[in-house]
């Protein structure tokens, strides 16, 4: 019994040590993969987005705002994940002072690109509006009112981490008892379930108010029609925006749902005693969970790049006037008339 006992002990070691060694593995490497990839996307975002053809479209500035907080995200909570979970690098489990700023900082920069793209999707559904007075609500002063109320607002929600994070068995966390419990409920509320709830919500809202419009103008009289078509018809770059949107909103659902399903779990089993295979696959879960929001985050440039040709030529336009010097690229009309980009990009943002 005693070496049967030896066996099942040294077995579960050796499972604890390869997941240990799994999650250390893709710490480093596809953290790494993803931190690149995110700098350089979030770079592209902000040029992109800040060309003449998006004009001051308020969802064009959402979209910049998010890649400016996606690309501190990358940089502090993103790299400091990658630094304890990959290298070994646990100043966060020993200095009171890194603990409480680390945590800060990774909640206020995880939370506000996510709420940027909830308020980008909250202006779509304004913007696609048939009443008049909703649409007005669609607008850059008041984009960048929000913008600026985001970051102040979850900064001041988020002094709680300062006040009850502390360092416990060599382990910084929230402080354990009632409030763990408080704070474990509310982060899967608040990073999880709200964000993905809102974006579900004013989605389809905005899908319900393209398609009242297109069965308004197809039943409009004969008549009028041409009025109808006219007044109802959204430009190419609106469309695009709610496309880019529609994808971005699609792809944070799915990797952003594991995160609230664990942290509803780790609450719930916060006062259960676990061995430490255990310990280190929950461990892991927690890390991958995590991962996925970032991998999230990452792939904004190539959901954008996929889902707009509007956005693909903006790429490539800048690729080619502002690092290759080239003069614009020369675009043939149906007439036989050749306009270079530039006059294109203008006749896109007038409509």
């Amino acid at each position: 019994m005693n070496s049967t006992n030896i066996t099942v002990t040294d077995d579960q070691a050796d499972l604890t040590a390869l997941v240990n060694l799994l999650n250390k593995t893709i710490s480093q490497y596809f953290l790494g993969f993803v931190m690149i990839l995110g700098n350089l996307g979030s770079i592209f975002n902000c040029i992109v987005f800040s060309q003449p053809a998006y004009g001051k479209s308020p969802c064009a500035m959402y979209f910049i705002a998010s890649s400016v907080a996606q690309f501190f995200t990358f940089n502090f909570a993103l790299l400091t994940r990658m630094l304890q979970y990959g290298y070994d690098v646990n100043a966060i489990n020993v200095y009171l002072y890194y603990c409480k700023i680390r945590f800060y900082l990774f909640y206020v920069f995880v939370a506000v690109p996510r709420y940027y793209i909830i308020m980008a999707s909250i202006d779509r559904y304004f913007a696609s509006s048939r009443s008049a007075l909703r649409r007005q609500y669609s607008s850059p002063k008041i984009a960048l009112r929000l913008i600026i109320g985001t970051v102040v607002f979850w900064c001041i929600i988020y002094i709680q981490i300062i006040i009850f994070y502390e360092i416990n068995n060599s382990s910084c966390s929230y402080r354990p008892g009632s409030y763990g419990i408080f704070f474990s409920v509310y982060i899967a509320i608040d990073s999880g379930m709200l964000p993905l709830l809102l974006m579900l919500i004013f989605g389809l809202l905005t899908v319900r108010n393209i398609h009242l419009t297109k069965k308004r103008v197809d039943a409009a009289p004969t008549t009028n029609a041409g009025q109808a078509k006219k007044d109802g018809k959204m430009s190419k770059k609106d469309v695009q925006l709610h496309r880019m949107l529609a994808n971005q909103i699609i792809l944070f659902i799915i990797l952003n749902l594991p995160n609230p399903v664990y942290l509803i779990y780790s609450s719930v089993t916060i006062n259960v005693a676990k061995s430490p295979f255990r310990k280190a696959t929950e461990t892991f879960v927690s890390n991958m969970t995590y991962v996925l929001i970032y991998f999230g985050f990452s792939l904004t440039f190539a959901n954008f790049f996929v889902s707009s040709d509007m956005f693909r030529r903006e790429f490539f336009q800048v690729i080619r006037t502002k690092i290759l010097r080239q003069s614009p690229a020369p675009i043939t009309t149906g007439g036989g008339t050749t306009v270079r980009a530039a006059r294109q990009n203008n006749g896109d943002n007038n409509n």
